[in-house]
């Protein structure tokens, strides 16, 4: 079978194999790339009031704060999936495991905004953690290495019929200089 041949089935049955991971990958990406701009993915950070100082509430009192917050679902520290500290914006994230976020000024330990965060979701959803654990490893990773294949592959066959074109030509040119000379 000729290289060319077999590289068109690999790329052929390779895209069908890993379409839908793939699509997912690259739906999820895009969201990812825009979560700053679009607040449905990710909260804003709000500034707090005080953004140039050492924070003067305690992490005790910021977590109470946050404890109070019937959507965040928190009882211990162990609900909690991150803490995010922006002190130079003057406040703290607290990113509960439901996905809910609280930012709390860390100066006044006003709660400045309460927003559901997909963004984590998300990033789950790109990288295959969020069907098990193991699907990332083992659908993944090799849709990923499928992907390695199918772009060297469309390279190859994108370059192909230019390199032949170019040496036909010079082939030809080459024979008309030998029947001149």
């Amino acid at each position: 079978m000729k290289t060319q041949v077999l590289l068109r089935k690999i790329h052929h049955w390779g895209s069908l194999l890993i379409m839908v991971q793939i699509g997912l990958v690259i739906g999820a990406g895009l969201l990812l790339q825009l979560k700053k701009q679009i607040d449905w993915v990710q909260p804003p950070t709000i500034r707090g009031e005080d953004r140039l100082s050492v924070p003067t509430q305690s992490i005790e009192d910021l977590f109470a704060t946050a404890k109070s917050i019937e959507e965040m679902e928190l009882t211990r520290w162990e609900d909690l999936a991150r803490v995010d500290f922006k002190p130079g914006k003057g406040v703290v994230k607290f990113v509960a495991e439901n996905n809910w976020e609280a930012q709390i000024d860390t100066s006044t330990g006003e709660i400045l905004q309460i927003a559901y965060r997909r963004s984590d979701i998300i990033e789950a959803l790109h990288d295959g953690s969020f069907f098990a654990d193991w699907t990332k490893l083992y659908l993944f990773f090799p849709t990923g290495v499928i992907l390695l294949v199918l772009w060297g592959t469309g390279i190859y066959l994108f370059f192909l019929p230019h390199v032949k074109r170019a040496t036909r030509k010079r082939k030809k040119l080459r024979v008309q200089s030998s029947r001149q000379s």
